[in-house]
């Protein structure tokens, strides 16, 4: 059997390559590999899609332990069902026990390849871990919306997603971090093309939705040029008598949260 950890390559957009890495996602999924091999006496092959430059990812991996790498050579952005594919197909004939991916990317991605490629391998998936308690079983807290949260008992074959702060990335030691210089990475032919788009654009959140104004049309003019519902009192002129005006400055502090 082998444990799998699925190793995704970022490179700063127009930087060089030295300044490559992986996310701290994809360093707490590399952990728990490394754990689950020791503590399963499985093999780990550490596994990533990416150009040549990728490569250090991988030898960083062997230096803390893995005993197998795998890239799959693949220069351009695929969607992430491409990615799964890849990966699936590079490791089909391996004997898998458990697959250990990182939920997200520092470059805003989906963290859907590790749904994608349980579906590819046909294996069970705990997505979005908080943490995850090793014994006889494999037992996983997983994050919810609304604040939730769900215990799980993963068995094998298994894809496992965890966030950055499950696990610290062991120090790799000295004879491995020279051993991993010469060691051999297999490079396997990956997709070629893509199917995004290749211009790029700056980030930019998505608009704040806020809810109409309310009254007639004079009330609707003064809100819009107010600012909006919540401060619609700050343009609006009142002559109050100094108690009548201190409530007054009392109750818009209440309403806009500052009492």
């Amino acid at each position: 059997m082998t444990v799998v950890a699925c190793l995704k390559w970022l490179t700063p957009h127009d930087a060089d390559d030295r300044f490559g890495g992986i996310s701290p996602a994809d360093s707490s999924a590399l952990e728990w590999a490394l754990r689950l091999g020791e503590q399963r006496g499985e093999d780990v092959l550490a596994i990533t899609v990416g150009p040549a430059a990728a490569d250090t990812a991988l030898r960083d991996a062997l230096a803390c332990g893995a005993q197998r790498a795998i890239r799959v050579d693949a220069v351009d952005e695929l969607l992430s069902t491409d990615v799964a594919a890849a990966i699936a197909s590079a490791i089909d004939g391996v004997d898998v026990s458990y697959v250990c991916c990182g939920d997200y990317s520092l470059d805003r991605g989906t963290g859907s390849v590790p749904a994608f490629l349980a579906a590819q391998i046909e294996a069970r998936q705990a997505l979005g871990l908080i943490e995850v308690v090793l014994g006889s079983d494999v037992i996983a807290l997983r994050r919810l919306d609304g604040g939730r949260r769900e215990r799980l008992r993963v068995d094998a074959p298994a894809v496992l997603s965890v966030e950055g702060a499950t696990a610290t990335l062991r120090r790799a030691p000295l004879s491995g971090a020279l051993a991993a210089r010469n060691a051999t990475i297999e490079v396997v032919a990956g997709p070629v093309g893509s199917h995004l788009p290749t211009a790029r654009r700056p980030y930019r959140p998505r608009a704040r939705v806020l809810p109409p104004p309310k009254g007639g049309t004079l009330e609707r003019v003064q809100s819009l040029l107010s600012g909006g519902a919540a401060t619609k009192s700050h343009g609006v002129p009142v002559e109050l008598s100094p108690d009548e005006a201190a409530e007054r400055i009392l109750a818009a502090l209440d309403e806009w949260g500052y009492a």
